[in-house]
């Protein structure tokens, strides 16, 4: 049985999940989330108990020092929530934790009774893939539904996706099964540079959160990380023809993919942005203006390790990290 005495009256309630693991590449949507814990300062009020989900040998527990008393802490998922004030208050309730090794179906049934019982709205589930994207280029971030009238509300994909899946596949087809909206949002992380973390792909994700549930999301110093990562990132690149010819034919390719895309809609969405940024007194547009990077700025990554493919499109399907297109995960 769920018992949430302790958990105030929420309004307007939206969870966001993500989950450490196979469908968190760069550890950027779990770094997202435990983003909004920090800055909103989000209070636990439960935890899924560890031995019904997850392998120790697998996902190691801790032991730690508390004032010279040993404690362990061990690997599980935790809800919290945040109250978000301003002109339009709306509560988040933040699932944060690692992918279980066992009872996926259990896992699930037990967020969505948090769900049900909170009155929560929207269920937003953060992922990321690793993907054919150049460093020098804004975050590509997907958002797709199994439900087909949201995809038309909010102006989202409908997945098509077929193959192996992860717990963000799983979780949003069992939110669809039982009736509670649900959208993922997916961060393309390039596959040369997959070492965590990865702010710029974080930064992404929250950006796109602010668009689909309008909050403006505090960005603390994510912003200026994000520039420090694409830097070092520059740093390391070597002098190395051969890499960065590869890196100058994945921006053409992403220019001229996105050529329609630099009008309407898409401008739209940036000048929204800019004004809550302003209206909110954040220190000018902040990560909106960081995402959207000079086209000439050319680069060269460290050269992809011999265990990747240069080549590697999102049809291929998903792998390790989610090196994919997003995930229908019709496989339940």
């Amino acid at each position: 049985m769920i018992e949430l005495e302790g958990v105030p009256e929420l309004v307007d309630p939206v969870m966001v999940a993500a989950f450490e693991g196979w469908n968190d590449a760069g550890d950027a949507a779990s770094a997202a989330v435990a983003h909004l814990d920090k800055e909103w300062k989000g209070e636990v009020f439960a935890a899924l108990d560890a031995e019904d989900y997850y392998d120790f040998q697998v996902n190691r527990p801790t032991v730690w020092l508390d004032g010279g008393v040993r404690k362990i802490t061990w690997p599980t998922t935790r809800l919290s929530v945040v109250r978000v004030g301003g002109d339009k208050p709306r509560d988040l309730v933040l699932v944060r934790g690692i992918e279980p090794s066992m009872r996926w179906r259990s896992f699930c049934n037990e967020i969505l009774g948090f769900a049900h019982e909170l009155g929560v709205e929207l269920v937003v589930i953060m992922g990321a893939l690793l993907g054919d994207t150049p460093h020098t280029r804004p975050v590509p971030v997907s958002g797709v539904t199994s439900d087909p009238d949201l995809a038309r509300t909010m102006d989202l994909e409908e997945t098509k996706y077929e193959g192996p899946t992860g717990i963000v596949g799983i979780l949003q087809e069992a939110c669809t099964h039982a009736g509670v909206p649900a959208v993922s949002l997916w961060a393309a992380v390039p596959h040369y540079v997959s070492q965590p973390p990865n702010p710029k792909a974080t930064l992404a994700l929250l950006n796109r959160l602010e668009d689909l549930v309008g909050l403006r999301i505090p960005l603390g110093e994510l912003a200026e990380d994000a520039r420090a990562w694409q830097v070092g990132v520059d740093q390391l690149a070597a002098e190395d023809s051969e890499v960065a010819e590869y890196v100058q034919s994945l921006e053409e390719a992403r220019d001229t993919a996105e050529l329609p895309e630099a009008s309407g809609e898409a401008i739209a969405r940036e000048f929204e942005r800019y004004l809550r940024r302003r209206d909110g007194g954040e220190g000018g547009a902040g990560g909106a203006a960081y995402l959207r990077d000079s086209p000439s700025d050319r680069t060269r990554p460290p050269k992809p390790k011999p265990t990747q493919r240069p080549g590697q499109g999102a049809e291929d399907g998903e792998g390790e990290n989610g090196d994919s297109s997003p995930p229908d995960s019709s496989d339940d």
